[in-house]
């Protein structure tokens, strides 16, 4: 050690009397415990600043460790903010496009109605080229139009020949099913008029002239690819114990709680009161239109 040479090269050796021997023998004792205690504190004095350097260092790091995160964090943070800015830029830019077309449509729309020539009915008399013949058809009070025909749904209950008298008075007679929208439009204008599961009405058609042989009030036979019977009808059930030898020979139709596919006609006693539709044909008549 650096220290016990320089004790070592400050000890000099001279003869001399006894006295001075034993006080040179006494410095030498000195001397070596002077570097036993110098070699014991130059051992032990490095130990305090390294254990304060580790721990400087270690205090160092993790204060980067946490800086790093940190960083890591506010980065992330400031890329989903700048993403978002950028959606809601984008956002705005579309909707201004949407307001800017919307306008656009509604300047062109408004331009086009100015362009297009309003008309006005006119009376049947009034010439000139410009007039259009638009074919219509009219009922009677009471009655309701569809497809060129006036149809009267009476409220009197009463027999199928019965139902047929107060048609043919009125000027028509039962309804004649022609075609799957007429049946459409009767069903849907029967449903809610219906009070219950039995209120019915009497059609046109009839198998009394011959059984099992279907005929509609004007004589035709009834279409085999138009009718409408509701599950197993008809039955021709001949009432409870045959009090109805004859069976049932007259078509009613109606289904309050809804049908499959249009199929709502039942046949029925002909004596049993029931509503009815009757049937005539409208009135064929001209519009006469002119655009000025």
């Amino acid at each position: 050690m650096p220290e016990a040479e320089i004790v070592y090269s400050d000890v000099k050796f001279k003869r001399g009397t006894r006295k001075t021997k034993e006080a040179v023998s006494s410095l030498a004792d000195l001397t070596y415990s002077d570097v036993r205690i110098s070699k014991t504190s130059s051992a032990e004095l490095p130990e305090g600043p390294q254990q304060a350097v580790v721990s400087k260092r270690s205090k160092v790091t993790s204060e980067r460790v946490v800086l790093v995160v940190l960083s890591v964090v506010l980065a992330a943070a400031l890329i989903a903010l700048c993403f978002t800015t950028f959606k809601i830029i984008k956002t705005n830019k579309d909707l201004k496009n949407l307001e800017d077309h919307k306008m656009k449509c509604e300047l062109n729309f408004t331009e086009t109605l100015s362009k297009i020539k309003p008309c006005s009915t006119v009376q049947p008399t009034c010439p000139g080229p410009k007039v259009i013949d638009d074919p219509c058809y009219k009922c009677e009070e009471g009655w309701e139009q569809h497809g060129g025909k006036c149809y009267y749904f009476s409220n009197n209950e009463s027999s199928w020949n019965e139902s047929r008298d107060e048609c043919r008075a009125k000027g028509g007679d039962l309804v004649k099913i022609d075609s799957r929208g007429e049946q459409t439009f009767l069903q849907g204008r029967l449903r809610p008029v219906m009070t219950e599961d039995e209120d019915k009405f009497w059609i046109g058609l009839t198998d009394s002239a011959e059984e099992g042989t279907w005929v509609w009030v004007d004589g035709s036979p009834l279409d085999q690819s138009l009718k409408f019977w509701s599950g197993k009808e008809p039955d021709n059930w001949n009432g409870p114990n045959g009090t109805h030898p004859d069976g049932e020979d007259c078509a009613r139709m109606g289904e309050k709680g809804g049908d499959k596919d249009l199929k709502c006609w039942f046949d029925a006693f002909c004596s049993k009161p029931h509503r009815s539709i009757c049937e005539k044909a409208g009135v064929k008549g001209q519009i006469k239109k002119v655009c000025d």
